[in-house]
């Protein structure tokens, strides 16, 4: 999909030539025609999709950039979203398109839906949070009874398959509809005689609550090695599953928004993104940086005698802000790993607050030694920065991480994102302590 492509794919658009748009398209899988689509503006896209089959057009639409199909969606009538798209796609994709659009929009969509069953399964799962795992599952999936016979299981999973594109699992439920085990394929080839399949089941299956964050069913996957898992409600009715695809796509969104915030982004921004929200979504942290910055230059101004005594401490100033600012994001980036991967509980604090001491400790100790060495050598035993900046080192290094450790905890507790807390509000913090404690020591030593 390289520069050269793209140009003449909006070339044979601007000539009308959808015969030969066409055979550049015949052999594209989805996402590359959905990664295509997001390099064209909105009227070339839609020229492109009117040469799609239905069930490749879903696809491709599924694929798609969320804002390039937010505005692409905009431009079509609700009945041809419908019938075009929604109708092909199952439930979880479905909802996902939908939640893009407003309620007027998407109450229209449900109206053009023909297939009853598949519209009331989009409306309940419009109704669940999107960080949860009923906003995130499908509610396409191969499901037989547990007292049924082997050849009665047989002819409904035909039937059922018919309707998917991909098996991932059998699920055997109760009459009551409550998830009692999996059912394993392997077990349908050497056992066919079997009296009924509650006899061969794998029972007490891994599932999840429709309740469960996004992060929970992420960790539960990964951890059991799972490509789908099923979701329960509150009384263990089966009601959906959520594929490793779907949740790989959450766990990518989520970390590219943690890194932005920790980048100091107050809002999700990709770079196509029009000058106006990408300002909108850096200004803020400046402004706080610049609110830090100024004061720390007031807290410099308050010792003008102290740097007329000894000029030589403005050398250190960058010194003393960049190492408190580097120590606690490295502090804090740790526990928010920690926090997310769930290898760390908020509920241990003090445990941690104490490891990291330790760990501080030793830095601190080490890095104070090595630039109390390069003072000695460079002003002598005597002078004031040989002592001052490195007791500052040492007291701005345990500071900050420590700090570093309890800040992003605390929030976790509060229901905070953590991740905030290894960007700018560590750094410029650290930085004014860093410098207030730097003063003060040089003042009490001078």
């Amino acid at each position: 999909m390289n520069e050269e492509y793209i140009d003449n794919v909006k070339h044979l658009i601007e000539q009308k030539d959808a015969d030969k748009v066409k055979e550049l398209l015949v052999d594209l899988h989805p996402a590359d025609i959905a990664e295509l689509c997001d390099d064209l503006n909105p009227e070339e896209a839609r020229f492109v999709y009117r040469l799609l089959n239905n069930e490749t057009a879903a696809d491709v639409l599924v694929e798609m950039d969320e804002d390039v199909r937010k505005e692409f969606l905009e431009m079509i009538p609700s009945e041809t979203i419908a019938k075009r798209f929604v109708d092909y796609m199952d439930t979880d994709d479905a909802v996902d398109l939908m939640r893009d659009l407003d309620e007027d929009k998407q109450e229209e969509i449900l109206s053009h839906i023909e297939d009853i069953e598949q519209a009331g399964d989009i409306v309940d799962l419009l109704k669940y949070d999107e960080n949860t795992a009923g906003g995130l599952m499908g509610t396409e999936m191969v499901v037989v009874n547990e007292n049924w016979s082997m050849p009665e299981c047989l002819k409904e999973m035909r039937q059922q398959a018919e309707e998917l594109d991909e098996i991932y699992y059998v699920y055997v439920i109760d009459d009551d509809e409550r998830l009692r085990g999996i059912f394993p394929l392997k077990k349908m080839i050497t056992s066919p005689s079997v009296s009924k399949v509650k006899h061969v089941m794998q029972k007490d299956p891994i599932s999840v609550h429709v309740d469960t964050s996004i992060d929970e069913v992420a960790q539960t996957i990964e951890k059991y090695d799972l490509v789908a898992i099923p979701v329960v409600d509150s009384i263990g009715r089966l009601i959906g599953q959520i594929t490793v695809d779907d949740v790989m796509d959450e766990v990518r969104e989520q970390s590219e928004r943690d890194y932005q915030l920790a980048s100091g982004l107050s809002q999700d921004v990709e770079t196509d993104d029009n000058v106006l929200r990408q300002t909108t979504a850096r200004l803020p942290w400046l402004l706080i940086g610049m609110i830090g910055g100024i004061g720390n230059s007031m807290i410099l101004g308050n010792f003008d005698a102290t740097f007329a005594a000894h000029p030589e401490m403005a050398l250190y100033i960058p010194l003393i802000g960049g190492t408190g600012g580097n120590v606690g994001t490295q502090s804090s980036a740790i526990i928010v790993q920690g926090l997310a991967n769930s290898s760390l509980d908020a509920k241990n604090t003090f445990k941690q607050v104490t490891k990291e001491a330790v760990v501080a400790l030793i830095n601190a100790t080490i890095i104070s030694l090595l630039v109390y060495t390069y003072n000695f050598i460079r002003f002598g035993a005597t002078a004031t920065v040989t002592y001052s900046v490195s007791i500052s080192l040492f007291a701005v290094v345990m500071f900050a991480s420590i700090f570093g450790t309890l800040v992003p905890m605390t929030l976790e507790k509060l229901k905070i994102d953590p991740a905030i807390a290894t960007g700018p509000f560590i750094a410029i913090t650290n930085d004014i302590i860093g410098m207030m404690l730097y003063m003060g020591i040089t003042v009490l030593l001078s």
